[in-house]
């Protein structure tokens, strides 16, 4: 069984690039935390919401990197001098990460109530017409 890829279809020119992204998302482990919600927010805006109880502000960043949004928690273990019965909480630390479509910018990001949330929006593309000449050989 042979492997079907972009380029085995001759009008489709340029989308190599669109091929290495399918496979980076498919080996990004997604592991179940934190869990996480996306919404639709408006026809070219979205949201992304992660259950971070237990997380500070600092134990949280946020960055882009090759068009890939990363989230990334590390909490700090405060457990000096401190004993425990039963430990059911742990501090545990987490990376996240979202594919980016071309033109997806990420807004701004909110803590509230134990969620983060991080607003990203989509430009719309101009629609371009191209007239091209054709020079005698």
């Amino acid at each position: 069984m042979s492997k079907l890829t972009l380029g085995s279809y001759p009008h489709m020119l340029g989308f190599e690039q669109l091929e290495r992204l399918l496979e980076r998302s498919a080996k990004s482990g997604n592991e179940g935390y934190p869990p996480y919600n996306i919404e639709q927010t408006s026809d070219h805006s979205y949201r992304i919401t992660l259950a971070v109880a237990g997380f500070a502000e600092a134990d949280l960043a946020i960055t882009v990197e090759d068009r890939q949004l990363v989230i990334r928690g590390r909490q700090s273990d405060d457990s000096d001098g401190r004993v425990f019965l039963h430990r059911g909480i742990a501090a545990r630390q987490f990376q996240r990460m979202f594919v980016l479509a071309d033109g997806v910018v990420v807004g701004e990001a909110i803590m509230e109530n134990g969620l983060l949330h991080v607003d990203l929006t989509r430009s719309r593309p101009e629609t371009v017409v191209q007239t091209i000449n054709i020079k005698k050989g």
